[in-house]
C-alpha cells in the first residue's frame, strides 16, 4: 500500500502576515486533510452568517445607553428567505417602521447625523460589533456638537433602507452599519455606509463606503476615525459619493 505524505509549502511564513487561504501545503496532488476541513469549516460559518439573527433586545439596552431613543424597525421583506430573495423589499421600510419613523419626526426633527444598524447579510457581525462603533462614533459627534437621531435597527434590512429612513427623520448625513456578505475568513465583517442628504432612491455611486470593521481587519478606532473624517468632508463640501475623494492620511490611523 502506497502512502502520501503531506508536502510543506515553501511559502507558509506567508500565513503569518494573512488570514487568506495560501500555502496550505498538499499531499499529493490535493489538500492535506486539516487544510479541506478547515476549508469546510469556514465555508459553514459563512452560510451560518446570512442566516443569523439580531439580537435585537440587547441590543436596543446597549446603544440606549449611549444614545436614546432607539427605534427598532423592520423591512418589507417578511422573513429572510424573502430577504435573500427579493433585494428591492430591504431596501424600504414595512408600513408600521414607516410610520413610526414619521411620528418621530413629527415630534422632533432636523438632525446633523442619523445612525442606522442593519443585519445585512450578516447579523452576526452586528452583533458583534455594531455597538462599540456606534459607542465610540457618538462619543466623537457630540464632542463636535453635531446633533444625533434616533439610533436605528433595522431588521431584513439593506444598505439603501439608510436613506429612508434617515429622510424621513431629517438628518442630513446617514451612516449605515451593515454586515457584510461573509467571506470564508470574515463571516463577521461590518461595513459601513456613508450618503449626504439622504433620500429615497438613490444609488451607491452617492454612498462612500468603510469594509471589514472588525478587530481582525480594520479596528474600531481606525474605523471611526475614517469615518468623522468623511463625515466632516461631506458637511463642509455638501457632497459624497463618487464626488468626495478619500485623501485621508493612513499612517494618522490609530488602532
Amino acid at each position: 500500500m502506497n502512502f502520501l505524505i503531506d508536502q510543506p509549502d515553501p511559502w507558509a511564513f506567508l500565513q503569518n502576515h494573512t488570514s487568506a487561504r495560501i500555502a496550505r501545503g498538499r499531499t499529493g496532488h490535493s489538500l492535506p486533510t486539516r487544510a479541506l476541513l478547515d476549508f469546510q469549516l469556514d465555508h459553514a460559518r459563512a452560510r451560518d452568517a446570512v442566516y443569523s439573527v439580531l439580537e435585537t433586545d440587547e441590543l436596543e439596552t446597549l446603544l440606549s445607553s449611549i444614545h436614546e431613543p432607539v427605534l427598532r424597525l423592520h423591512s418589507r421583506a417578511a422573513d429572510r428567505q424573502q430577504y435573500l430573495q427579493r433585494p428591492d423589499l430591504g431596501r424600504r421600510l414595512d408600513e408600521n417602521s414607516l410610520g413610526m419613523v414619521q411620528g418621530t419626526n413629527a415630534s422632533i426633527s432636523g438632525f446633523d447625523l442619523c445612525l442606522v444598524v442593519a443585519d445585512g447579510l450578516s447579523a452576526t457581525a452586528i452583533n458583534r460589533h455594531a455597538v462599540p462603533v456606534v459607542s465610540r462614533l457618538a462619543e466623537e459627534v457630540r464632542k463636535r456638537g453635531w446633533s444625533l437621531a434616533p439610533v436605528c435597527v433595522v431588521e431584513q434590512g439593506r444598505v439603501a433602507i439608510g436613506d429612508e429612513i434617515a429622510h424621513a427623520l431629517g438628518a442630513e448625513t446617514v451612516v449605515v452599519l451593515i454586515g457584510e456578505r461573509p467571506g470564508l475568513t470574515s463571516p463577521d465583517s461590518l461595513g459601513a455606509y456613508l450618503t449626504f442628504r439622504p433620500e429615497p432612491g438613490l444609488t451607491d455611486e452617492s454612498r462612500n463606503c468603510l469594509s471589514n470593521i472588525r478587530p481582525e481587519g480594520l479596528p474600531y478606532e481606525a474605523a471611526v476615525q475614517k469615518l468623522l473624517y468623511l463625515l466632516t468632508e461631506m458637511k463642509t463640501r455638501k457632497l459624497s459619493g463618487v464626488q468626495l475623494k478619500d485623501e485621508f492620511d493612513d499612517n494618522l490611523l490609530t488602532n
